[in-house]
């Protein structure tokens, strides 16, 4: 009779450990086949209820802009998407990477300006996984900062390697971009601009399912580790922004709401800390990637001076 009862505590144990494993690779991981461009969704929160229609506009606005489309193929074979905007073949490349479950449409909608406006070129990436790029897992940075490399090494081989090039991302793509930093980067890569970005991938799960989700975060993340690692092929604290920042040596520039309320802004401060020739500017109580939204002259005038000074040298 005990024998039974442990066998039955048993199967019921890994019952429900495969449940969590399949719920976590789902939810965090996994993009169906049948994904959507959901540019024109906006966020339910407060914030962006308020600036809706600002937000609506520089949407359409990027919208109407004329684009080619790109495909390339990453270092492991996976077929990635872009939209490449062009003003002056001879001028710096923005290359910019949205963030988990966005678009480059929605997320560079102000900060595009900002580029264009400098007489940059631009270069939205759909993340693999995500729109029109191939692939069904999103790995938070881990695979997605290889593929960091791919775009630079086509926006080389076709404008070649004296172009200066700006590395820029939001929320995931923000981690994405600083976890490229301690990658061999070629030596036309200019600087870094990353906006509100999360420490490591294991932190920003931890806090979403404690705060957000109100569920058990210490207990969750094992069973989160092991969806990622058996079902997505990646191991989840491979890399962190964190660690991918001390020895940089590139110009680094961190934007981040203090009123994050998806990515706190304390993670993008433990960034900040691990280089101290980071510059982190805090905007007053915007929420997650509504600091341009918020505050967009100065957000421009930030942006602006950083590029500038750092072509300057």
């Amino acid at each position: 009779m005990l024998l039974l009862i442990i066998a039955i505590i048993l199967l019921l144990f890994l019952a429900v450990s495969l449940f969590i494993i399949l719920w976590g690779y789902k939810y965090c991981f996994y993009v169906p086949s049948k994904r959507r461009d959901n540019s024109y969704d906006i966020p339910n929160n407060q914030q962006c209820k308020d600036h809706k229609d600002f937000i609506l506009s520089l949407v359409s606005e990027l919208d109407a802009r004329p684009y080619e489309e790109v495909r390339i193929i990453a270092s492991d074979k996976l077929k990635l998407f872009g939209k490449l905007y062009i003003q002056n073949p001879d001028a710096p490349f923005d290359i910019c990477f949205h963030g988990w479950r966005g678009t480059g449409l929605r997320d560079f909608s102000g900060g595009s300006k900002i580029s264009f406006e400098s007489g940059h070129n631009v270069l939205l990436v759909d993340q693999r996984g995500q729109n029109q790029s191939g692939g069904h897992t999103i790995t938070f940075g881990i695979k997605e900062r290889l593929d960091v490399l791919s775009w630079i090494e086509y926006i080389n081989q076709r404008f070649g390697t004296d172009k200066k090039i700006f590395l820029v991302g939001v929320s995931m793509g923000a981690a994405t971009v600083l976890m490229a930093a301690n990658l061999p980067l070629p030596q036309n890569v200019a600087g870094i601009i990353a906006d509100c970005p999360y420490s490591s991938p294991r932190k920003i799960m931890e806090k979403v399912c404690q705060e957000d989700m109100h569920l058990p975060a210490k207990l969750l993340y094992p069973f989160i580790f092991i969806s990622a690692f058996c079902l997505g092929h990646f191991k989840l604290n491979s890399v962190t922004a964190a660690e991918s920042v001390k020895d940089c040596k590139l110009p680094i520039m961190i934007i981040h709401g203090t009123g994050d309320s998806f990515v706190p802004a304390y993670m993008s401060e433990e960034i900040a800390k691990a280089n101290p020739k980071i510059q982190r500017y805090t905007f007053e109580g915007a929420d997650h990637g509504l600091s341009y939204i918020n505050e967009p002259e100065r957000y421009t005038a930030l942006v602006k001076d950083f590029m500038e000074t750092v072509l300057q040298h």
